[in-house]
């Protein structure tokens, strides 16, 4: 099943509150992104950058298991979401 992209904005926007309302894993987020916590907010309009938010919550089952979990989403949401964000189709596994 397919999402659109506003779809999938909405659902890295809630994953993002969620990282951000984590006091240990903002902290990652931020240094993995290289993004400052001041410039969190001029960037939830950029859809590289939501597309990242993705990426990095995608890389911990037990992190899709605990967002998916509070915001009441199936557990392939995320996948399905950041599919449908830039370089979406083009994510390869190893």
């Amino acid at each position: 099943m397919s999402m659109s992209q506003d779809s999938a904005e909405t659902v890295a926007l809630q994953a993002l509150a969620w990282i951000a309302a984590n006091d240990e894993l903002l902290p990652v987020f931020l240094g993995s992104t290289g993004t400052a916590a001041d410039e969190l907010r001029e960037r939830v309009k950029d859809a590289d950058f939501l597309a990242s938010v993705l990426d990095f919550l995608l890389m911990d089952d037990a992190w899709i298991i605990d967002f998916c979990d509070s915001a009441g989403l199936s557990y392939d949401r995320p996948k399905q979401a950041r599919a449908a964000l830039p370089g979406g189709a083009q994510v390869f596994w190893t």
